[in-house]
């Protein structure tokens, strides 16, 4: 009964759904549908809540009745894998998806009061709109409370070994939190487009979402990364798989965004642009969801569906963006006011910053579809791996990062050249630190040394800045320090890991001892360990790096139901590099004999350090009073420059 009561709590919220889309284009204006729409969003969200609450209840009593449980769980699963597993598949992580949405609306209903009535009517009918369609779909093509009656199986098939694991409880909420939160900025732009009103508090009111979905995405992202680095067993932590893609390209549209609305807010400049990628941040969303449940390509993330539920995702794509994007055309510039701006300029250099980010969203975008349609013309497939993505990133990520070493002393309209003397001597300073940590490496280490160059130029510069205007420095500001800072720390890390990584795949018998990067790794052998649903084969290893000695563990295991293998690496981990070594297959039973994949991965940790250091200063950014204010500003007056 109770998975019933979900199924209908969905249909439900779908009506409510249709109900504030009309009711918020048509009466956005009207102060008694203005609170309709309110009330109805604050049911929707509810109604979402008790049907995901339904599924959750599902497996957590193993109904197996229910065909989602029965294809993704199991009675030996832990508890806690068991709810995890509740959006561990297609069906359950797209009602998810729908609750997040209808969350967002809640957020932005509860805060109406920030926000002029009929902008908020407009935009929670956008997403109104939106959400329905992602309720039609679930209800119609991917329904996560069929039933398996009579045939009800007796255990389920159990869940992933790959999604078996602490990742699953935290990646896919947050990186959904991510794409779902882009709506907001996307609504907002609609709104905008229909009132043909974009200004300054518009642009504040916008950023404020858009920092805390970037801040989700980011977050998502990382965490996906660790996941991948630590569950899969080839210590990497990128691969450029074409579901990674789908997830970064959103995040380079709305850093983009981001960008663009500083300036939106600060100059009046730059609205078309920030209206054209607040729609693009969630259309490559939704491209993302496409990739992923379609079926058009193979992926470690990817689910495996069936070609109508692509067909539905891809119709339901090309209304919205196709949608949007007519608006766009027909509304974008109208009544806009542009603004005049030098060459030695804060604007100008945003709209580098764009320029850069958007070529390196186009690069992976290609590198993306290309393939699949390829395959689709020719039958035949082709790959676009790292080599590709990496020639183009390494000149972009320079670019980028002497771009953002150089924004904290550029002033907004124009810039006296010889307030650059200054930021350029600090540069010379970076450059003299590359020079000498290439002399400390080795020639081959160029990339780090420039890296190491920029990441202290970008520091210096922002730390200086920040020390200079101490005093009347607002949250915004600090917060995107703080993520201009993590960037910095990150792109060290990457440089640093990717070029300097030691990776060994060895026969090791018990007692056996090997080099790797100044450190002795002994084999102990191997011995079972039982799992709550696994049974494993656990490697002991000892690590002795200076005098210090310290024990690493890694398993084999095989789970019960199924008897599906997975590799758990053992990892040693630290600040300025992690060991890790990965138990392969049984060489020779008699003697013990294993096969290892042993890595040292310096500085890699600093990679999800920047990742966190910009999330933080995004939700650090949000909490700027600035954003939640009523007072609008004029727009400024000038010549027409760039929009």
């Amino acid at each position: 009964m109770i998975p019933e009561l979900g199924l209908y709590s969905l249909i439900l919220a779908g009506c409510l759904a249709l109900a504030t889309s009309i009711g918020g284009f048509a009466g956005a204006t009207n102060p008694l549908l203005q609170r309709w729409v309110l009330s109805i969003t604050v049911g929707q969200c509810l109604l979402c809540a008790l049907a995901f609450s339904a599924l959750v209840w599902a497996f957590a009593v193993d109904d197996f009745s229910v065909a989602y449980v029965a294809g993704h769980s199991n009675s030996l699963l832990p508890w806690y894998y068991k709810i995890s597993a509740t959006w561990g598949g297609h069906e359950g992580s797209f009602l998810l998806w729908i609750l997040i949405m209808s969350g967002w609306m809640l957020a932005l209903a509860v805060r109406n009061q920030n926000y002029p009535a009929p902008l908020v009517t407009r935009v929670l009918a956008v997403m109104a709109l939106m959400n329905l369609g992602f309720i039609c779909f679930s209800v119609f093509t991917s329904n996560p409370f069929l039933r398996l009656i009579p045939m009800t199986p007796a255990d389920g098939a159990d869940l992933n070994p790959l999604l078996q694991d602490f990742g699953l409880i935290v990646h896919p909420p947050l990186l959904y939190c991510g794409y779902v939160g882009l709506a907001v900025p996307f609504a907002f732009a609609v709104a905008a487009l229909l009132e043909g009103r974009v200004d300054a508090a518009w642009a504040r009111w916008c950023k404020t979402w858009t920092n805390m979905a970037w801040a989700f995405l980011t977050l998502g992202i990382t965490l996906g990364s660790w996941w991948a680095y630590y569950e899969l067993g080839w210590g990497g932590w990128w691969f450029w798989d074409p579901v990674e893609n789908a997830s970064f390209m959103p995040w380079l549209a709305a850093t983009a965004l981001l960008h663009s609305l500083a300036v939106t807010d600060k100059r009046g400049a730059f609205k078309s642009w920030t209206l054209l990628l607040a729609i693009a941040a969630f259309s490559l969303s939704l491209l993302g969801a496409f990739i992923v449940r379609s079926g058009v390509l193979t992926s470690v993330h990817s689910f495996a569906v069936d070609p109508e539920r692509g067909l539905f995702i891809l119709i339901f794509l090309l209304l919205v963006v196709g949608g949007s994007l007519a608006l766009y055309a027909f509304r974008a510039g109208r009544g806009f006011v542009y603004v005049s701006y030098g060459f030695f300029s804060r604007e100008f250099f945003m709209l580098i910053n764009n320029v850069i980010l958007v070529v390196s969203l186009a690069v992976v975008l290609w590198g993306t579809l290309a393939p699949i349609a390829y395959e689709a013309v020719t039958d035949a497939k082709i790959s676009v791996g790292p080599p590709f993505f990496n020639a183009f990133y390494v000149p972009l990520g320079c670019a980028l990062a002497a771009v953002l070493a150089l924004l904290p002393v550029i002033n907004w309209k124009r810039t006296d050249v010889a307030r650059l003397r200054p930021v350029l001597f600090v540069g010379l300073w970076g450059l003299l630190v590359a020079v000498l940590v290439w002399f400390v490496l080795d020639p081959a280490s160029l990339t780090v040394a420039t890296a190491v160059g920029l990441a202290v130029w970008i520091a210096i510069t922002h730390v200086l800045d920040l020390l200079r205007k101490r005093k009347a420095l607002s949250r915004a500001y600090v917060g995107m320090s703080l993520a201009h800072l993590g960037f910095a720390v990150m792109i060290v890390g990457i440089a640093v890991t990717a070029t300097q990584s030691v990776e060994r795949d060895v026969r090791m018998l018990p007692q056996d001892a090997v080099d790797l990067a100044g450190m002795r790794v002994t084999f102990l052998g191997v011995k079972p360990v039982d799992g709550p649903n696994y049974v494993a084969q656990q490697g002991v290893f000892l690590l002795n790096d200076g005098g210090a000695s310290f024990s690493v563990r890694s398993e084999k295991r095989q789970y019960l139901a199924g008897g599906n293998l997975m590799t758990e690496a053992g990892i040693h981990a630290g600040w300025f590099g992690d060991t890790y070594i990965a138990l392969g297959e049984s060489l020779d039973t008699a003697q013990g004999a294993w096969a290892v994949r042993l890595h040292y991965k310096p500085l890699v940790r600093w990679v999800w350090l920047g990742a966190v250091l910009m999330a933080m200063g995004g939700m650090f950014a949000v909490l700027d009073r600035r954003y939640r204010t009523l007072r609008a500003r004029r727009p400024a007056a000038g010549m027409a420059v760039a929009s």
